[in-house]
């Protein structure tokens, strides 16, 4: 079972529809819930597997709505030129790539990976983005603890 540390605090339903209607976005009700009771954290443990390709990596950070350190406003601008339509950034990496959840069709609820050393120049070629999961819980779930520490 994933937990998390250095949360932010819980945020009301509000706050989130607030967001959401900022950025024209529909959140999936599981990421919500995560929003609304830890708003954003370090997950324990933090390794997932993003293929059998490219392998294991580590969550180094998940956003929060609010005037914080790594918050999603702060991400949604830099990277709304960079990542393919539909996709907002909800955590990253130690190297700087990035966990996004889908928010629009096909893509809506699933986990993907975005990595910036493939970045295409074309933001919505998908050549570097991989999915990780089918729902921000399933991707919880898949998470486990480093065996090399």
């Amino acid at each position: 079972m994933t937990r998390f540390t250095e949360t932010n605090g819980p945020l009301s339903m509000e706050q989130i529809e607030k967001f959401e209607s900022k950025h024209g976005i529909t959140l999936p009700d599981q990421y919500k819930g995560f929003l609304q009771e830890f708003n954003g954290g370090r997950p324990v443990p933090k390794m997932f597997k993003i293929s059998d390709e490219q392998g294991p990596d580590i969550v180094r950070l998940f956003f929060g709505i609010g005037d914080m350190y790594g918050n999603l406003d702060e991400n949604i601008k830099i990277y709304e030129d960079r990542l393919p339509i539909g996709f907002v950034p909800i955590g990253n990496d130690p190297g700087g790539n990035l966990i996004c959840i889908g928010t629009d069709e096909e893509f809506a609820g699933k986990i993907y990976f975005w990595d910036h050393e493939e970045e295409p120049e074309d933001p919505d070629d998908m050549s570097n983005v991989y999915l990780i999961a089918n729902s921000f819980s399933d991707f919880l779930v898949q998470m486990y603890e480093n065996p090399y520490t």
